[in-house]
């Protein structure tokens, strides 16, 4: 029997299981949701990809001699127009895809497998209702397609007896061709395997800590009278440290290599979690003495990573940080108190986008002497510096976890 040349059978079995992927991943990726977005990224570079392969299917097509047709009158022509409209689901899928992401009121740079950027198309925003119906119609459209093709392979093999499928077989082996029709139900499976499930409750330690810090965030925020009953607390505390004020000036702490200060916001019931490669800390403070302590933090903001490569590029941008008109985010604590055997906890400003908040932290130290290790956590609330402003960010909770551990090697100054 006349095949079709290896390099079509390879490219048609490739294109099958990826659509099979594409529309089982596709079918889920609405109810996903913000919690969707690794997936919807891999939705747009498997999209790309079965371009990619489809045009390359079309020159082998007229490159390599094809096995003549093995049915002509009305059936005949019925399924070259289920060819012909597979090519055009194909092409039309990735295409209207690429101009919906390309005219979308929120910007998502297009990053194939996280490594290659595809520019977007140079399209109005106006066109983007119109590709959006276009790209769900074509899916059906192509859907229906690809199940007429399938049931008309299996009437000529199954039914007819003439052995269809074998000429889209490298090998006339039954083994062989059960394991290539394998593949489609297989793209089926694994697109639906990777959408997001939902997250486990926090364990009981953490919603304590949350509980901890949810009252660093009430003081911040509250009532003028409650802000009253705090600036006498502080008072009262001042007059006790004059008390007992330490005889020397404090120890000067320097920062040692391989700290890290992180952050995670829950997305819908995901999290994204990420970090600050570059940052600097001055620190003077007597741990016996914690009202001596001045502590300032600065943190280069384009620094940010969430190991994502889009997601990452997204921090920079206005909705998030603001890197180009806000490069910096600084912290300043004038003064901090003991809240335990090795726990402390310092209130400060953070200054982040050009504003400037009341901030705490709270911290641990360990070690001895001029040696000490520093673990800590903080609570930012994002909308107080417009960090999230746009539409996708609708998912993201209003409070940010920040994280932070380092050594640091003390000296008298």
């Amino acid at each position: 029997m006349e095949r079709y040349s290896r390099i079509a059978i390879i490219l048609h079995w490739t294109i099958a299981a990826l659509l099979a992927f594409q529309i089982s991943l596709g079918w889920g990726l609405e109810e996903a949701g913000a919690r969707g977005f690794a997936a919807f990224q891999l939705h747009k570079s498997i999209g790309i990809s079965i371009l990619v392969l489809t045009l390359a299917r079309i020159a082998v097509r007229y490159w390599k001699p094809r096995p003549a047709p093995m049915e002509g009158g009305l059936t005949g022509a019925l399924a070259k127009a289920v060819h012909l409209g597979l090519y055009v689901f194909m092409l039309g899928g990735p295409l209207t895809g690429w101009a919906l992401v390309s005219t979308a009121k929120v910007t998502v740079p297009t990053l194939i497998f996280g490594t290659i950027p595809l520019p977007h198309l140079p399209l109005p925003h106006g066109v983007h209702e119109a590709a959006e119906n276009a790209h769900g119609l074509i899916a059906w459209i192509g859907i229906a397609l690809f199940l007429l093709h399938v049931a008309g392979a299996l009437r000529h093999h199954v039914l007819m007896r003439d052995g269809l499928i074998y000429r889209m077989v490298p090998a006339r082996s039954l083994g062989m061709m059960l394991a290539l029709i394998a593949a489609i139900p297989a793209g089926l499976f694994l697109g639906k395997a990777i959408l997001p499930k939902g997250v486990a409750a926090s364990a009981p330690a953490a919603v304590a800590d949350n509980a901890a810090e949810a009252v660093d965030m009430a003081e911040a925020n509250a009532s003028d009278a409650a802000a009253g009953n705090i600036v006498e607390a502080v008072a009262d505390n001042a007059a006790q440290a004059a008390e007992e004020a330490p005889a020397g000036p404090p120890p000067v702490w320097t920062v040692q290599p391989g700290g890290k200060i992180g952050f995670s916001v829950t997305n819908d019931s995901d999290t994204i979690a990420g970090g600050f490669s570059r940052w600097t800390a001055d620190i003077v403070m007597d741990p016996d003495h914690p009202e001596t302590a001045s502590i300032s933090v600065d943190i280069d903001l384009a620094s940010a990573s969430v190991g994502d490569p889009t997601q990452t590029s997204m921090l920079a941008g206005d909705e998030f940080f603001g890197v180009a008109a806000h490069p910096r985010a600084k912290f300043v604590a004038k003064g901090a108190e003991k809240t335990g055997a090795n726990s402390y906890r310092a209130k400060g400003t953070l200054t982040l986008k050009g504003v400037s908040k009341p901030q705490a932290i709270r911290f641990t130290l360990s070690g001895t002497g001029l040696k000490r290790k520093v673990e800590g956590t903080g609570t930012i609330a994002r909308a107080a510096f417009g960090v999230g402003n746009g539409d996708s960010s609708g998912g993201l909770a209003p409070n940010v976890s920040l994280t932070f551990a380092f050594d640091a090697a003390g000296k008298l100054p």
